[in-house]
């Protein structure tokens, strides 16, 4: 789903200035702390750019409730995307078609949203490193690799989330950049309520 396009130019400058602001170099974060930030981060909100594969680009606001929960709302028009009760629900206002729904359990983004997140599970990680600054874990789901990975990258001092790249079971990848995070903020059980929103959608 793309809601406005833009050259792909603007969309690698978006990431290079998110480097670029990124605090000095960092020792790299083991599994463990990662696993138990992801562990502790019950609620979130946060803006975000997203990088399309296609290279378009989308912007706007999302919210995380774990376990199982999140909201995209990208901004231009009500087009967004949930998870919540096992299920994603896509919300495309430029389309005449119902809401596209899948399974959360097919998409590589379960990882983060699990209720008990162990990235030492015996073939979960097939990437962990450094630059000096940032620390990258790839990761997949180890009984369904065909559903494709998702590489996150964090900071430390303290441990945050600054971004995720999904690659698809078709090999697309879709990078979603977070801005401005704020956590244990309180969130309506609402706000992913696929079927509530499905009947709003339609009237």
């Amino acid at each position: 789903m793309t809601v406005f396009p833009v050259r792909a130019s603007r969309a690698i400058l978006a990431a290079a200035l998110t480097l670029a602001a990124l605090p000095a170099a960092a020792q790299q974060l083991s599994l463990g702390q990662i696993s138990g930030y992801l562990n502790q981060l019950q609620t979130a909100q946060s803006g975000f750019t997203q990088i399309n594969a296609d290279g378009t680009l989308q912007t706007g606001t999302l919210y995380i409730k774990r376990p199982g929960r999140v909201r995209f709302e990208y901004q231009g028009d009500e087009s967004m995307m949930i998870a919540g009760g096992g299920q994603v629900a896509v919300f495309d206002a430029r389309s005449n078609q119902p809401p596209e729904r899948y399974p959360l359990s097919q998409t590589p983004l379960s990882i983060i949203l699990e209720r008990n997140v162990d990235l030492s599970r015996s073939g979960m990680v097939t990437g962990h490193s450094s630059d000096g600054t940032t620390t990258s874990v790839t990761a997949q789901d180890p009984a369904h690799p065909e559903y494709g990975n998702i590489r996150m990258v964090f900071t430390a001092d303290p441990v945050e989330l600054r971004q995720w790249v999904v690659t698809d079971n078709g090999g697309g990848e879709t990078t979603v950049v977070l801005n401005d995070m704020t956590t244990g903020v309180g969130i309506s059980d609402r706000e992913f309520n696929i079927r509530a929103e499905m009947n709003d959608w339609q009237n």
